[in-house]
């Protein structure tokens, strides 16, 4: 198997570590355990002290219950025995494509979106057909072009809801016309929900495991719930065929996932309305700054954000996107994702879910960048 280069993590794993001013990451501002335990009310000496007396055996090889009975609370349909743990939502995904795609099926996938979801499945030897993410249309699925495209037979529809990176959240009523669109050509609808409950209204699209027998949603503690040092993510779907194949092929590649993780990410979960109304107060504080900056910078433009942690900024400067991005970097220290890593050119990525003063900093820097090139 021959995979394609990851753009956006190569370009991550490159220069994240050395930037002076991150605007690019996605997680809500991540969490500690100290700030978790005091949010979330709970004693953490006793915790820890009740941990330190376990052995350190392999965890319950599907999932402990306890964190599988607060996952399935995320959901209005799902039961605990139809969820599976998983290392990180990127792991539950390519889980889910190992399992399910062989040579010559055919998928249809988004972009901009997250790569994962094309190039995996094309690694796999699947017949992939990207459809385009207009921004003209506000970054929604054209369900024209859906049809179409699912018409001559498919085995998986792919989505990333809400999209990384622009921030678009398909609306409920979208959302069950896909299912149809799914559902008349028998296909699996997987759809990759990280970002799910972090928009600043509140506003939620129904997941696809609770609208469709044949959808499949990924999660994970990292992005939404802030905590993605935990590497705890997980799959959910009321397919009984495709439940019996994911355990199958997990003896291949995970067998458990980490005690520790399971326990505060059940933990965690416990309390999942203090952390996401945490996260939506700083998306909400931190939103105005974007968008004044927007607003007043003459050369970007945007499809303002309605969900999630990100939004995907335009500019008319004459440079490439992983030439402006790498340079803004090295000359001022702003750190954006270029929209090329997802295919979107004259573009990037930036993450509004950390500090402020960092955002107008490196909002700051940015100007500061095209001031610059606009001169030369």
């Amino acid at each position: 198997m021959i995979v394609s280069q990851f753009g956006v993590e190569s370009w991550m794993d490159q220069y994240e570590e050395g930037a002076k001013y991150n605007i690019t990451d996605t997680c809500a501002k991540p969490l500690s355990l100290a700030e978790l335990f005091s949010l979330a009310g709970e004693d953490r000496t006793d915790f820890m002290d009740r941990f330190f007396e376990r052995e350190q055996t392999y965890g319950t090889i599907f999932g402990s219950e306890k964190v599988k009975k607060e996952i399935s609370r995320l959901y209005t349909s799902i039961c605990p025995e139809e969820i599976l743990t998983e290392h990180g939502a990127t792991g539950g995904n390519q889980h889910i494509f190992f399992s399910l795609i062989r040579p010559g099926d055919r998928v249809i996938a988004f972009s901009p979106s997250y790569q994962q979801f094309y190039s995996a499945p094309e690694a796999l030897g699947a017949e992939v057909t990207v459809l385009r993410l207009r921004r003209e249309n506000g970054y929604l699925p054209d369900l024209d072009e859906l049809s179409q495209a699912a018409a001559r037979g498919v085995r998986m529809i792919c989505l990333n809801n809400p999209n990384n990176p622009t921030g678009t959240l398909i609306p409920s009523d979208m959302m069950k016309d896909i299912v149809a669109i799914a559902r008349q050509s028998g296909a699996y609808l997987f759809c990759d929900e990280v970002y799910s409950g972090v928009s600043i209204d509140g506003a939620l699209s129904p997941s696809v495991c609770d609208l469709y027998e044949k959808g499949i949603a990924t999660g994970s503690m990292s992005k939404a719930f802030s905590l993605a040092g935990l590497r705890l993510g997980w799959l959910a779907t009321h397919d009984r065929q495709a439940l019996a194949q994911f355990r199958r092929v997990r003896d291949y590649d995970l067998v458990s996932c980490g005690l520790f993780d399971e326990e505060i990410a059940a933990l965690a979960l416990a309390h999942k309305e203090k952390i996401l109304a945490r996260n939506r107060a700083i998306l909400a504080a931190n939103l105005p700054i974007l968008d004044d900056w927007v607003k007043g910078e003459p050369h970007v433009s945007y499809v303002r954000p309605t969900a999630g942690t990100m939004a995907l900024v335009h500019y008319d400067l004459p440079i490439g996107s992983r030439d402006l991005c790498r340079r803004m970097y090295e000359e001022t220290g702003a750190f954006c994702v270029p929209g090329d890593c997802f295919d979107e050119p004259f573009s990037f990525r930036v993450g509004y879910g950390h500090e402020a003063d960092v955002l107008r900093k490196g909002l700051d820097a940015v100007s500061e960048f095209i001031r610059r090139v606009t001169r030369d």
